[in-house]
């Protein structure tokens, strides 16, 4: 089988030693993604919905520098660190995810890098 890291300066760079994402086969794993605002740079701590759209922005750039787009994803794993937040979560993730509807999990979690808030995965088959 054919494995291949994926890498855009449209998503955040991998800061640990990890692909942003690795192409194998048909298959395509997007690491977690941290809600950074591509435009300032800056990690998005103070609003929870602002947030998700900004990790799933940043999963949509890494898959599509791989030949995928949203309906693509197949499973997608969101890790969120107060399960009060799920609500406005899911509003947000609603607006990618209408017609499309992967499986999911959603996961409370006790911390996660940089303290964010929420942190997002994705599979996605081509």
């Amino acid at each position: 089988m054919n494995i291949k890291a994926i890498s855009t300066n449209k998503a955040p760079e991998a800061v640990g030693p990890y692909s942003q994402g690795i192409k194998a086969g048909n298959l395509i794993f997007v690491s977690g993604q941290l809600p950074v605002d591509m435009e300032t740079g800056e990690l998005i701590k103070d609003d929870i919905k602002k947030a998700t759209r900004a990790c799933i922005e940043n999963i949509l750039a890494i898959l599509g520098e791989g030949g995928a787009s949203l309906e693509n994803i197949a499973k997608i794993t969101i890790y969120i660190t107060d399960m009060n937040d799920f609500s406005l979560v899911n509003e947000a993730y609603g607006e990618y995810f209408n017609e499309h509807k992967p499986a999911r999990a959603c996961i409370e979690v006790a911390g996660l890098p940089k303290g964010v808030d929420v942190e997002i995965e994705a599979i996605a088959v081509i």
